[in-house]
């Protein structure tokens, strides 16, 4: 029995509905990103308001990514067990939004560093169900632009969000007047958020129906992307680390600091978008370019001059756009919709671990040996790129699925 013959501009109005979705999503993530980058830009200082010591606002910061990232794994088993994206999602965002302002009520340091916790675990709770949403557009759109037009999106709050917090600063109010203010993109995402859930209730029907993969786990290639994605995460030096020897050498100013960060967070914008296009077109090699391009961030940052430094952050940017956006689309192309929340969950986990390992292994070796630091760096970034191209056969097809 034939099938009947698709309307003409159905496939138009579907990529239409699905491009809405996208932009409707992305505008949660710049809210909620305007949010609580905004209040990570001032935590620090604020925790030491209150009496905190340096020691335990490592520890928070570290403990919070820590969990996090970890618990992005059960949330993903959890959205896929219940098939409960949407709920799963707005509770997420609610815990995510609702402990930044509150920030601002808080009088002791303990009662902050569990807010700044809570922030991260609604985090964790959203991001896995969150993005197997998103994944039912990239069929229409391209996994690539799809998830790319959601980094550069997400990107732009990141950047408004520090900088609101920073004028009120500069207006003469205190640390608490900013994280109340923060009240207003937190309202705001969480408002976006209910009009594209009205709108789209199942996001499922964006993706035209295929044949289901039988699958009682997760595949091969899928592990062995993950591990490659490990080793991208394990060789990225993190900014704080990078800031700190800026810091130390005086290659780069205090005040100018802050400005090589935002050129970051601005090149991370546009990388997301044209890596993500590029991605359609090309599959798994853009990666490995783009692991290949971050090997020359620690040797640029530590080893070169000014502009060697702001060369540095910018290819860091590259790098970091590619991750949030490229790295996710691919998974969309290797395991069947009914298990994306689980891989979405793996795989946000298993790169938060690496990162966290990786950062403190970079950490030691900046203290111990410069060129031990350089090493891990370069040859992770090498590895991961030998590992992608490896992958390129089994997943071309998957991630050019248009």
């Amino acid at each position: 029995m034939s099938s009947a013959p698709p309307r003409p501009g159905a496939d138009a109005l579907g990529s239409h509905r699905a491009l809405r979705f996208v932009v409707l999503l992305g505008l949660v993530s710049l809210l909620a990103d305007a949010t609580y980058e905004g209040a990570r830009s001032i935590a620090g200082p604020f925790l030491a308001t209150l009496g905190a010591t340096g020691t335990a606002v490592g520890i928070i910061a570290g403990f919070g990514e820590l969990v996090g990232y970890g618990l992005r794994l059960v949330a993903g088993l959890v959205a896929d067990r219940t098939r409960r994206y949407w709920t799963i999602t707005l509770l997420g965002y609610a815990v995510n939004l609702t402990a930044v302002p509150l920030l601002a009520l808080a009088g002791r340091w303990e009662l902050a560093a569990a807010l700044l916790i809570a922030e991260r675990i609604g985090k964790a709770m959203r991001t896995p169900a969150r993005d197997v949403m998103l994944s039912h557009a990239t069929a229409r759109l391209g996994a690539g632009w799809a998830f790319g037009l959601h980094e550069a999106l997400d990107q732009v709050g990141a950047v408004a969000g520090p900088l609101l917090v920073a004028a009120i600063l500069r207006g003469g109010a205190g640390y608490r007047t900013g994280f109340a203010a923060l009240l207003v993109p937190a309202a705001a995402a969480i408002a976006v958020l209910l009009v594209a859930r009205a709108l789209y209730p199942r996001p499922q029907d964006l993706e035209p129906a295929s044949v289901p993969l039988e699958s009682k786990g997760l595949a091969r290639v899928y592990w062995l992307y993950l591990g490659a994605v490990g080793l991208v995460a394990v060789g990225y030096v993190d900014f704080p680390l990078i800031a700190f020897h800026f810091e130390r050498t005086g290659v780069v100013s205090d005040v100018w600091i802050p400005i090589f960060y935002a050129v970051a967070m601005g090149v991370d914008a546009i990388a997301a978008l044209v890596f993500g296009r590029l991605f359609d077109r090309f599959g798994i090699p853009v990666l490995a370019a783009v692991s290949l391009v971050s090997a020359l961030v620690a040797p640029l940052a530590f080893l070169g001059g000014f502009h060697a430094a702001l060369l540095g952050m910018a290819l860091w940017g590259v790098g970091m756009g590619a991750q949030e956006s490229v790295m996710r689309a691919a998974v969309a192309g290797m395991v069947p919709a009914e298990r994306r929340g689980t891989a979405y969950g793996f795989f946000n986990a298993g790169y938060g671990f690496a990162w966290f390992a990786g950062s403190a292994a970079l950490g030691a070796l900046y203290d111990a040996s410069l060129f031990g630091l350089l090493a891990l760096a370069v040859i992770a970034q090498v590895a991961a790129a030998a590992v992608f191209l490896a992958l390129r056969r089994p997943t071309e097809t998957g991630s050019n699925r248009r």
